[in-house]
C-alpha cells in the first residue's frame, strides 16, 4: 500500500492537483471580491423606494413616543435584547433577538442626520404614497417629502393640498410646474458653472501671467514704461471682460434664485428649497421599472462623469478617474526608457562581475522597499531639492510662492516610476537573456555595428518582455497611496491638471486619485454610512481602470509576440 502512495506520489499527479485547486481558490477569490463591489456599490444608484410609517419605540411601560419616518431601507440586522436596553428603550425580557432596520431618512437640514436605526417591531402603517419626492441637492444631502406649493419671487405660483394623495390631477399638475422650472434653473446653473469655471477661470490665468510677466521684467531690469504700459493694457482689456462677465453672472444668479419650492417632511415640518440648490428630483414611488432604469443609468453616468460634492460622498470622481489615468500614462513614459536602458547596460554592455553582481542585488532589493520611504524620497530629493532650484532658475518671478517646489502630479510620475523601474529592470533583463547568442553573432557576422544590432534585432525580439514589465509596474502603481499622500495627491482638486490654457498640461498642479479618494471617502468622511456604497463603487472602478491599462499592455504584448514567434522569444 505504501509502495503505491510513494508511486502515486512520484507521478507528480497530487501536485497537480493542488495547484489546481490553489488557482480554482483564487479565480473564486477574486470573482467574489467583484461580486461583492459590485452588488454593494452599483446597487446605490437604484432608485429605490421610499417609505412613508409611524415609528412608535416604548418610553416605559405605559408610554410610547410616536414619531413620523419617511426614508429608504438600507439593510437589516438582529441584536440582542440587552443591546436595546442599553440604548434606554424597555424591551420584553421574553425576547431575545430585535431586527432593527437602518433607514436613510436625509433632511439633514431639519434633522442634522441622515440615517437612523429602527426596530421592526415598533413601525406600523407602512406606506409607499405615489406621489412622496426625493430631492438630491448640493448640499445638505437628500430631501424626502411632499410638494406642497412653487412660489415665484415669494409669489405662490401653485400649490396642492399633500395630505390629499387621492386628487392624482392636482399632484401631477404640481409636479409638472415644479418639474418644468427645475429644468429652467439646471440650464441656469449650467450657464454659471461655465462662466466661473471655464471664462472667468481663463481671465483670472491670464492675468496671473501678466503679473508675473511684469514681475520678470522687474527681476531682469527691463521693466521700461513701454512695456509696463502694454501690459497694463492687457491687464485692463482682460479686466474690462471681467467685469462684463461678472455682470452677466449676477443677472444669471437673480433668474436662478427666482424660483423656490415648500415641501412638507416628517413630522409637519416645513422646508423651503430653492431650485438652484437641486441637482434632480423624481418620484420613486410611482415609477415603473425602465423609467428607474433610466434613473440609473444618469446617476451612473453622473457618478462617472461629474465632480464630487459633499465632502466626497455625492456627486461624481471624474476628477479622481482622470488623476489617476494621467498620473499611470505619464508613470509609464518615464519608467519605460529608464528601466530597459538599465537593463540593455547590465546585460549588454557592463562587464559581467562582481559589481554588475551587486547592482543587481541592489535593484532586486529597491523592489520590496516599503512604497511610503519612496513618498519620503520624493518629497525630499525631487520637490524640495529639484523643485526647489528649477523654481529658482525658471521661475523666480513667482517665488516665494512655489511653482514646481511643492507636490504635484509631475512629481508624484517621477517617484512611481522610481518605485516600479526595479520591476521593469528584472523583466527587460530576463528578455534579453532568452534571445540566443547566434542571433546577435549573426548580425554582427553581416557587418551590423553592436548598436544596430542592438536596435534592429535584440530589442525588438525583447519588446514582450518589456511589455511584461511595463503590466506589472502599472499594475503596482495605479493602486499605490501612501506614497502620493506625499507627493502631489489631495483630497479635493480644484481644476484638472489638463486645460485649454498654454502650457495645457500642468504638471506642477495637485490632483485626485481614486485610491485615495477610497481611503479618504471610507476612513475620513464624516458622513460613514453614505459614503460607504461609494467606496465599494469607487474601488470597483479602480479595478476596472486598472484591468484596462493591464489589457491594454498585454494586447500590444501578444501583438509583439506573434510577431517575433518564429525566433522562439
Amino acid at each position: 500500500m505504501k509502495l503505491r502512495f510513494d508511486k502515486w506520489l512520484a507521478t507528480g499527479t497530487p501536485w497537480i492537483w493542488l495547484n489546481a485547486g490553489a488557482v480554482a481558490i483564487s479565480i473564486i477569490m477574486v470573482i467574489g471580491l467583484l461580486l461583492l463591489l459590485t452588488v454593494r456599490g452599483m446597487h446605490h444608484f437604484w432608485p429605490k423606494d421610499v417609505m412613508q410609517a409611524y415609528y412608535s419605540p416604548p418610553v416605559n411601560s405605559a408610554e410610547r413616543l410616536t414619531t413620523q419616518v419617511i426614508g429608504e431601507f438600507v439593510e437589516s440586522e438582529s441584536v440582542i435584547s440587552q443591546q436595546i436596553a442599553s440604548s434606554g428603550i424597555p424591551v420584553d425580557e421574553a425576547q431575545e433577538f430585535y431586527e432593527r432596520q437602518l433607514m436613510k431618512l436625509g433632511n439633514r437640514d431639519l434633522t442634522g442626520a441622515d440615517f437612523s436605526w429602527v426596530l421592526t417591531d415598533f413601525i406600523a402603517e407602512i406606506e409607499y404614497p405615489e406621489h412622496l419626492v426625493v430631492l438630491e441637492r448640493r448640499e445638505w444631502g437628500n430631501f424626502y417629502g411632499f410638494l406642497q406649493a412653487v412660489r415665484e419671487n415669494d409669489d405662490t405660483v401653485i400649490s396642492v393640498d399633500y395630505r390629499d394623495q387621492s386628487d392624482t390631477e392636482a399632484q401631477n399638475q404640481a409636479w409638472q410646474e415644479f418639474t418644468a422650472r427645475l429644468e429652467r434653473a439646471q440650464v441656469l446653473h449650467a450657464e454659471i458653472y461655465r462662466i466661473e469655471n471655464q471664462e472667468i477661470g481663463e481671465i483670472n490665468y491670464g492675468v496671473e501671467r501678466l503679473r508675473l510677466q511684469l514681475r520678470r521684467l522687474q527681476l531682469d531690469g527691463r521693466d521700461t514704461d513701454a512695456a509696463t504700459a502694454e501690459i497694463n493694457a492687457q491687464q485692463a482689456a482682460l479686466e474690462a471682460e471681467y467685469a462684463a462677465l461678472q455682470e452677466n453672472l449676477l443677472n444669471l444668479y437673480d433668474q436662478i434664485n427666482r424660483d423656490t419650492a415648500i415641501f412638507m417632511a416628517a413630522n409637519e415640518r416645513e422646508g423651503e428649497i430653492e431650485f438652484a440648490d437641486i441637482v434632480r428630483a423624481y418620484r420613486p414611488n410611482g415609477m415603473n421599472l425602465w423609467a428607474k432604469a433610466a434613473g440609473y443609468l444618469a446617476k451612473l453616468g453622473e457618478f462617472l462623469t461629474d465632480e464630487p460634492r459633499e465632502a466626497n460622498t455625492e456627486g461624481g470622481i471624474f476628477p479622481a478617474i482622470f488623476g489617476t489615468v494621467m498620473m499611470v500614462l505619464l508613470m509609464s513614459v518615464f519608467v519605460t526608457p529608464f528601466g530597459v536602458v538599465a537593463a540593455v547596460y547590465l546585460r549588454e554592455y557592463a562587464r559581467q562581475g562582481f559589481l554588475t553582481r551587486v547592482i543587481r542585488i541592489a535593484v532586486n532589493n529597491l523592489a520590496g522597499v516599503p512604497s511610503v520611504v519612496y513618498g519620503v524620497f520624493g518629497l525630499g530629493f525631487f520637490i524640495y531639492i529639484i523643485g526647489g532650484e528649477i523654481d529658482q532658475l525658471f521661475y523666480p518671478e513667482a517665488l516665494p510662492a512655489p511653482t514646481f517646489g511643492t507636490p504635484g502630479l509631475l512629481w508624484a510620475s517621477i517617484t512611481l516610476a522610481l518605485l516600479t523601474v526595479p520591476v521593469v529592470i528584472v523583466a527587460t533583463e530576463e528578455g534579453l537573456a532568452r534571445i540566443p547568442r547566434s542571433v546577435r553573432e549573426g548580425s554582427l557576422a553581416l557587418g551590423a555595428t553592436q548598436f544596430e544590432t542592438l536596435w534592429r534585432v535584440v530589442l525588438p525580439m525583447a519588446s514582450p518582455a518589456m511589455m511584461t514589465g511595463l503590466i506589472l509596474a502599472v499594475a503596482r502603481a495605479a493602486g499605490e497611496v501612501a506614497p502620493l499622500m506625499l507627493v502631489g495627491v489631495v483630497k479635493l482638486a480644484p481644476a484638472l491638471p489638463l486645460d485649454g490654457n498654454y502650457p495645457y498640461l500642468h504638471l506642477e498642479q495637485k490632483f485626485m486619485h481614486l485610491g485615495f479618494h477610497i481611503y479618504d471617502v471610507g476612513f475620513q468622511s464624516p458622513n460613514i454610512e453614505a459614503a460607504r456604497p461609494l467606496v465599494f463603487a469607487t474601488a470597483l472602478l479602480l479595478v476596472i481602470i486598472i484591468a484596462l491599462l493591464n489589457f491594454s499592455a498585454v494586447a500590444l504584448r501578444n501583438h509583439l509576440r506573434e510577431k517575433y514567434k518564429s525566433l522562439d522569444v
